[in-house]
């Protein structure tokens, strides 16, 4: 039996409430972690309670409307304090920029409004005589100084060629789709079941856990995702210290050492752990790369996942 989608009416008035306070607490430049600890309890609190309402209805977030379930996802992405924290870091050098910019341009008095949350585009620019609200992707937190200057430029004073390269070379890296595809996942589980149709993840990390970590790291939550994905084919999410796997891998005609591959670079993603390194994200580095070719059907796994990922862009 279908279920309906659900709508929350209210959903959208609590994400402008949070996002204010998030750019008020951007423009502070000497707010405190007790600041960031409490406006995390907010995204906690909200969270909870959403998925207490979907609960209450014999639901999950899964069930909620598109545009209920981006702001959801968006919530419960920023419970992740290391994740708040990037995040606010980042609205507050956009704030900045965009001052100095204007400044420059001789707008100095337009009234500004940055926020970064989860965006079906790049980004959105809303403009008046007095006003500018800029909406930046999630998938940019991490993004260098260099691409948020071509953002801002691009919101504030029309594209031009090399800012336009600039933004659409990051969005392609896999920073940015690491970003968007956690944020698609956190609501697209729909139960954490590990047995699929064809592949038992239980069993699969069994396997790789003794043939490869010597059965020494500790079981994550396994799950596969509610969709097919073609981007990446798996993701760990340290916040929850869970796995998911796309649906495309539980198929009869994906050979099992392909699932492994993937389940092993994932759980790779969990023993190393993110290192960050002058304030962006590292999480393959030269050690993880190393241990990554160790894999006994490396090349053929890789080939396997190229082919697999081409077939469905063309």
């Amino acid at each position: 039996m279908s279920v309906e989608s659900i709508s929350l009416k209210n959903i959208k008035v609590q994400q402008n409430n949070i996002l204010q306070k998030i750019f008020h607490l951007a423009s502070n430049y000497n707010y405190d972690s007790t600041q960031i600890q409490k406006l995390n309890q907010t995204f906690i609190q909200t969270a909870t309670t959403i998925e207490s309402i979907c609960s209450n209805r014999q639901v999950t977030p899964s069930n909620l409307t598109n545009s209920s379930r981006k702001i959801y996802s968006w919530i419960k992405f920023l419970t992740d304090e290391q994740y708040l924290q990037l995040h606010l870091k980042t609205t507050g050098y956009l704030l900045e920029s965009a001052k100095q910019l204007l400044d420059i341009h001789g707008q100095k008095s337009l009234e500004l409004m940055i926020e970064i949350t989860n965006l079906a585009g790049l980004y959105q620019v809303k403009r008046s005589a007095s006003t500018a609200k800029i909406m930046i992707s999630e998938g940019f937190i991490n993004s260098p100084k260099a691409v948020l200057q071509a953002l801002l430029e691009s919101a504030l004073f029309g594209k031009s060629q090399d800012n336009t390269r600039l933004i659409r070379s990051f969005a392609s890296t896999e920073e940015y789709i690491a970003v968007l595809l956690e944020l698609d996942l956190i609501a697209e589980v729909v139960a954490e079941n590990p047995q699929g149709k064809f592949y038992n993840l239980n069993d699969l990390f069994d396997k790789v856990n003794h043939e490869y970590f010597a059965s020494s790291l500790a079981k994550p939550r396994l799950a596969w995702s509610r969709v097919n994905t073609y981007r990446k084919f798996g993701h760990y999410e340290s916040a929850r210290d869970r796995i998911v796997m796309s649906l495309t891998l539980d198929d009869a005609k994906v050979p099992g050492f392909v699932v492994e591959f993937v389940l092993y670079h994932e759980l790779l993603h969990k023993y190393h752990g993110t290192k960050w390194v002058q304030g962006r994200r590292m999480v393959h580095t030269k050690e993880f790369r190393v241990n990554e070719s160790q894999f006994k059907f490396y090349n053929e796994a890789s080939r396997w996942l190229d082919k697999l990922a081409s077939s469905r862009c063309n």
